[in-house]
């Protein structure tokens, strides 16, 4: 298995860990790839493993701009990953703008896990450096109290969140480089892979629900323009606080619609921070408060 010698002191180090284990660090340093193998030590240690996959723009559970939750009760379900047990919307696939949801979406689905398994691996976002970074990871550890913080780093990057989060909130922290043989994706090529995503979240022919202005979450104002919402991004909420999947709002002749797999249970929407192309399936942030309210 790769990874046994480079990680073997570290594996048995979270072997007798229990409640969370967090991963930072910046994109393509290995942290998914570390948290399967600690994952496949839980289960063939007889554990019970919960997946919290708060990295929204390079998702392994469930579909990019959400946070998910994974219930792993063996080896198979690792195969399984990208099938999410309960999804949370977040909204964006990059932080800034949207931390206040980031954290809470994943700090609720640590609660969830926390009722089930004994060991929770929560993978974060790559986004680790200047404000944003280091306020979503210190609020994430303050939320989530995590008996350990695994960072990931090349050099001195994590240096900085590393100090953060000892001195203030006194994390426990143990650093390890990616392995030798890990190959990281180039900016292009992580374009790509969120593209695919997307596009499996969001198959074409998708079904047109006719909806009301009523039904979004943030409340559109009074007066709103419906066709300042066409192609914009919302998740499926089932009336309980939970995600169902995405969709994307169509404005025809000033008529709401959204397509999606979902809308036989939903129950409202909850507006992203992004535009979608059905057709290409990229991208183009949006900055909710300007287009609500023009601020």
């Amino acid at each position: 298995m790769p990874g046994d010698e480079e990680y073997a002191s570290l594996r048995e180090r979270v072997a007798g860990e229990h409640g969370v284990v967090m991963l930072i660090g910046a994109a393509d340093t290995g942290k998914t790839t570390l948290a399967r193998l600690l994952a496949e030590d839980a289960l063939a240690a007889g554990r019970r493993v919960a997946f919290v996959d708060a990295d929204v723009a390079a998702t392994t559970v469930g579909p990019p701009a959400c946070v998910g939750l994974k219930r792993l009760e063996s080896p198979h379900d690792l195969g399984q990953l990208h099938e999410a047990d309960e999804l949370r919307f977040v909204g964006s696939v990059h932080p800034q703008g949207v931390v206040l949801p980031h954290v809470v979406a994943a700090a609720v689905l640590v609660g969830r896990a926390r009722h089930w398994a004994d060991l929770i691996l929560l993978d974060t976002t790559g986004i680790v450096g200047g404000v944003v970074g280091q306020t979503l990871k210190y609020h994430l550890v303050e939320l989530v109290s995590p008996s350990l913080v695994i960072a990931m780093q090349h050099g001195t990057e994590m240096d900085p969140i590393m100090g953060m989060l000892r001195r203030f909130l006194g994390a426990r922290i143990a650093k390890a480089e990616p392995l030798a043989d890990h190959i990281p994706l180039s900016p292009v090529e992580r374009a790509e892979q969120r593209i695919k995503a997307f596009a499996e979240a969001l198959p074409e022919p998708l079904a047109r629900w006719r909806i009301q202005s009523a039904v979004f979450a943030p409340t559109l104002p009074e007066g709103f323009e419906a066709d300042k919402l066409d192609g914009m991004l919302v998740g499926i909420q089932d009336g309980l606080g939970a995600c169902l999947g995405l969709g994307v709002i169509e404005n025809h002749d000033d008529v709401l619609r959204v397509a999606t797999r979902h809308g036989e249970h939903m129950k409202g929407l909850r507006l992203g921070s992004m535009r979608i192309d059905l057709d290409s399936y990229t991208t183009t942030a949006v900055r909710l408060r300007q287009l609500l309210f023009g601020i």
